[in-house]
């Protein structure tokens, strides 16, 4: 097939039909319609093929972008998916859940003139279509080793290091306390931008390439680490980030501060999910946001999935509250967009004071003070602060807080001789002779038990980072 190098200028970026609002407001569906075959190949084509793909570099898989979108413009499906697995372990994952607009797309040489390649689009319909087609990875040339690691966790980290791990013929068996795998794939991040089918089709995939999982088994009360260290060759801990950073929000009833004047915003997710699943393992109980006045607090891009839960929960009305604009905001700027469309009010350059209660303790609004940007902190960024005397009261039923997440030290590490920094983060690095290998030489972490909570794109490249350093190290250890 010929390239057009002008197809970029006569065929405009056309991302994939949304649901109508009418019909995704009310159902927890995947809003973005699939691409159809001709859209595929027009958008495709729009690559330049540049010779130093800026695309590539900004993925944290370092993705073979202009190569796969090549394939699929010749309408070789099975290839370009097969060259997408060789760097990414969840890319139909990834084609729907990443800020492409701040990662790939957002470094594509095309954006700023013409509209990026629709990348993340892309990723997403040759993996899907490949599938759908019978397409699985051939894992028939690879020889078993006998070795075997223990995978702790099997959200995306603990998922792309068993995925290396099983190409390489090292047997991992994935431990992980939840019914279904993912982690916050399949409990936090609603179905309105992944849908469980998903990651239902992608656990029969790594089974059927040999993966192992023990679900519904927690480490620590199940099975202890001194178990799992003396059984398997290595350890891998892909442990997420749980722990909520804390608002404490002064109340007019102290009581109502402690029973219900704020509520977290994974919990919050995680038990919806839950509940229209009807998993039975999560420790949350169910918050339904019908005819409520809703506030969330934050702007990354949990919190743009707590004010579209609410939103499809029936709430008469949901507001997100966040401290700078939103050209600061840390989400990405797609899901900014779909909040908006589907009814979401923003209030930018605020920071919450005081909860305000009735005399029962239920919540009736939420005091905030103006905020404008001063003085850049260490990172750069600069920093929002407090406007006297610009106070404010809004009515509010709920609160939501969605500030951001932190590792926690499970007890169950403290006999594992892994080293943990004053931030409860563990001391794993990436630039050691077996990256990502800790103090204890059989134990590998990533992600968010390591550096705190980040992308899931991050997870994955660090999983399979940490694959591959435990593959070298038992290689050497013959």
């Amino acid at each position: 097939m010929s390239h057009n190098d002008f197809q970029f200028i006569e065929v405009q970026r056309v991302d994939p039909t949304k649901v109508e609002k009418a019909k995704r407001t009310e159902q927890f569906i995947e809003i973005y319609q699939p691409m159809d075959a001709e859209q595929s190949v027009s958008q495709s084509d729009r690559c330049l093929d540049c010779g130093n793909p800026y695309c590539e570099w900004k993925c944290p898989v370092h993705n073979y972008i202009p190569q796969w979108l090549d394939l699929a413009k010749q309408g070789r499906i099975n290839e370009a998916a097969e060259l997408c697995h060789q760097t990414n372990s969840l890319p139909e994952v990834c084609g729907r859940v990443c800020p492409q607009d701040r990662l790939c797309e957002g470094a594509c040489t095309l954006n700023d003139d013409f509209g990026a390649v629709t990348i993340g689009s892309m990723e997403k319909y040759i993996v899907d279509t490949a599938f759908e087609q019978g397409w699985r990875p051939d894992l028939s040339e690879v020889i078993n080793t006998g070795k075997t690691v223990a995978v702790i966790g099997a959200g995306p980290a603990g998922l792309a290091c068993a995925d290396v791990l099983i190409r390489n013929g090292i047997n991992p068996v994935v431990y992980d306390r939840n019914s279904q795998i993912g982690g916050l794939l399949t409990f936090g991040i609603p179905e309105f931008k992944l849908q469980k089918s998903v990651m239902a089709r992608r656990r029969e995939i790594f089974e059927s390439m040999g993966v192992q999982f023990k679900l519904e088994v927690e480490v620590g009360k199940d099975i202890t680490f001194e178990q799992l260290e003396q059984q398997y060759d290595a350890v891998f801990l892909g442990l997420g980030a749980y722990k909520p950073l804390s608002l404490s929000l002064p109340s007019d009833d102290s009581a109502a501060q402690s029973e219900a004047s704020e509520q977290q915003a994974l919990p919050y997710l995680i038990a919806n999910t839950s509940h229209i699943h009807k998993f039975s393992q999560t420790t949350a109980d169910y918050v339904d946001m019908k005819d409520k006045s809703v506030v969330v607090l934050g702007g990354g891009d949990t919190a743009m999935d707590c004010v579209r839960t609410a939103i499809r929960q029936g709430a008469k009305s949901v507001t997100c509250a966040y401290r700078r604009d939103r050209e600061n905001m840390p989400g990405s700027d797609r899901e900014v967009t779909n909040a908006m469309e589907e009814g979401v009010e923003f209030m930018w350059y605020v920071q919450p004071l005081k909860v305000e209660n009735d005399d029962n303790g239920k919540v009736t609004g939420l005091t905030l003070i103006k905020t404008e940007l001063g003085e850049p902190d260490a990172n750069g960024r600069r920093r929002p602060q407090n406007i006297e005397g610009s106070e404010f009261t809004v009515d509010a039923d709920a609160i939501v807080v969605a500030f951001g997440f932190q590792p926690e030290k499970p007890d169950w590490l403290d006999s594992a001789k892994v080293n943990f920094n004053q931030w409860n983060e563990c001391e794993a690095f990436d630039n050691s002779e077996y990256p990502m290998q800790t103090s204890n030489p059989k134990v590998f972490a990533v992600c968010d038990i390591v550096v705190g909570a980040d992308l899931i794109v991050t997870a994955i490249a660090q999983g399979r980072k940490a694959a591959e350093g435990i593959v070298d190290m038992l290689e050497d250890m013959g």
